[in-house]
């Protein structure tokens, strides 16, 4: 399927492109998100002329992702669960948990699939999760899970 990008996208282009995606892709996401439209002489002189409006649309969302990245970028947040006694979690904590907890700790509104597990958090220990607010904005926090104490 071929498709017009309307918002810049991480992998695949920038707005304006024409760009190649699955049929399944451009249909359930892209074009039901608002992210694109199908490819068609109309629609690529449309976005040609909404353009400007369109880049300065998306410098806008940028700069407010941003400041939402400033105050996340580089803390620490800790989580006590219970374990066993080689430091495995009884389940794991997921993008959803770290959501919360960024919403309770600092204010502020990351949704759970901006969340970027590169493995699952199913041990005691420092891990390092990536936040991927925008195509050019991004983040980093640390999850610390530590063991509840036996009293």
């Amino acid at each position: 399927m071929e498709i017009i990008l309307l918002e810049n996208i991480i992998n695949l282009g920038k707005i304006g492109d024409k760009v190649q995606v699955k049929n399944g892709y451009g249909r359930n996401y892209l074009l039901k998100k608002g992210k694109a439209l199908r490819y068609n002489k109309e629609n690529q002189e449309f976005v040609n002329k909404k353009k400007v409006e369109l880049n300065k649309k998306n410098l806008e969302i940028k700069n407010k992702f941003l400041e939402i990245a400033k105050l996340v970028n580089n803390k620490t947040f800790l989580f006590t669960k219970e374990s066993k006694e080689n430091g495995d979690l009884y389940g794991s904590i997921k993008p959803k948990e770290i959501t919360n907890m960024i919403k309770k700790k600092i204010n502020a509104d990351v949704s759970p699939s901006q969340i970027i597990l590169k493995d699952e958090l199913n041990k005691v220990g420092l891990f390092k999760v990536y936040i991927n607010f925008h195509s050019e904005v991004k983040a980093s926090v640390s999850i610390k899970i530590d063991k509840i104490q036996s009293k």
